[in-house]
């Protein structure tokens, strides 16, 4: 495949995130008493294009884009293609979604059937046990991955269960980890969820090896390193992978990478991942949408189309501090996924400034502005 055939060609909606609404970043005139007599900033916006656009560049927000979703282009704007959409919809709902659906409803029956006698009656057998749930948990992956009608690629050495080592990739959705377990079952360490997802993670998972923490509780941080360290040193554990983002990111960018797994001095291996849009949008908002609610809509859609590089292992280099290996290994994702890079934490998506805050750096950016136009 060459190499200019993963990137991203830019579509329009994607273009306008780029030029953000100048007027969301305006104080309103309820929140700040102006002056009269003053010529307003809102004025000399209206009266000037060339500063709404400068303007516009001053206070573009790189840091929301990593996180919105980019609706695909209308293809069915006239009579003659409204009518090829509507029995496209009732190819995929009618048709593809019932199939889908049973093929899901058939692996999750052979996987019960098997899983529980045998998480139940070997557990005096560890090893056999846990090869037999590792086969298991890959096959309910695919499963999964075939009720998407995914089109998976995988580029690279597939990764193999070897102590002092770790795996990390950028994170677009909860399916990142579907995608690269019917492949090798990792122990993957994961924010922990409510619902069926949660009762997923508390009793198949665990199986493997999976490590859950809570974001809001400060105590888990501690236990969580404990438990890394002692995974990475174990000689038959699975492979552990981790999203050092901590959040997901729409498949556009990559925002700044935790050090924890950079400090665990073993080997990190690098994954890359991105998916093609040309059927559906894999990034999960989940701010906007459930995860229920995320499948159905990969489901219903015509296809997941993926590309996944296992990329060459690395070590922390010699005088390398654990965020300038963290750096190095985001530049490697970044490149080969064609990703860009932005200088933000992906936590800030969890902890919003305050509308005051907001509402006092509005009001100090006008009255910059305005200064400098008066002494001009």
């Amino acid at each position: 495949m060459s190499s200019t055939a993963g990137k991203m060609v830019t579509s329009r909606s994607e273009l306008e995130l780029d030029h953000p609404n100048i007027e969301d970043y305006l104080p309103s005139g309820s929140s700040i008493n102006e002056p009269r007599g003053k010529l307003r900033l809102r004025d000399l916006l209206d009266i000037s294009p060339t500063l709404t656009e400068a303007a516009g560049a001053i206070v573009d927000d790189s840091f929301t884009r990593c996180f919105k979703s980019n609706p695909p282009e209308p293809w069915n704007w006239n009579i003659y293609l409204f009518p090829l959409w509507c029995c496209g919809v009732v190819v995929r709902y009618c048709i593809l979604f019932p199939l889908r659906c049973i093929t899901l409803a058939f692996g999750w029956f052979i996987f019960l059937s098997t899983f529980i006698p045998v998480h139940s009656l070997l557990k005096g057998q560890d090893r056999l046990r846990k090869k037999i749930e590792r086969v298991l948990v890959e096959m309910i992956c695919s499963f999964f991955v075939a009720s998407w009608t995914g089109v998976v690629r995988y580029h690279g050495p597939r990764p193999s269960i070897r102590p002092k080592q770790v795996y990390v990739a950028n994170h677009t959705s909860m399916i990142d980890f579907i995608v690269l377990e019917q492949m090798t079952a990792f122990a993957v360490i994961m924010q922990k969820h409510p619902g069926w997802v949660g009762l997923l993670q508390s009793t198949i998972l665990e199986s493997v090896g999976c490590i859950w923490f809570n974001r809001s509780e400060a105590k888990d941080r501690e236990i969580v390193a404990r438990k890394l360290r002692n995974h990475v040193q174990g000689t038959d554990n699975n492979p552990l992978l981790i999203f050092p983002e901590g959040t997901c990111v729409n498949n556009n960018y990559t925002v700044m990478f935790k050090k924890g797994a950079f400090e665990l001095d073993c080997t990190v291996c690098p994954i890359a991942i991105k998916y093609n849009k040309i059927f559906v949008d894999a990034f999960w908002n989940s701010r906007k949408q459930s995860f229920t609610m995320h499948l159905l809509q990969l489901m219903t859609s015509w296809a997941v189309v993926c590309e996944v590089w296992y990329l060459e292992p690395q070590t922390i280099r010699l005088g390398e501090t654990a965020i300038e290996f963290a750096e190095r290994v985001r530049d490697m994702i970044s490149h080969r996924a064609g990703l860009k890079k932005v200088p933000w934490d992906g936590y800030l998506k969890y902890s919003r400034p305050s509308s005051k805050h907001s509402e006092r750096k509005q009001q100090s950016f006008a009255e910059s502005i305005l200064a400098r136009l008066e002494v001009k």
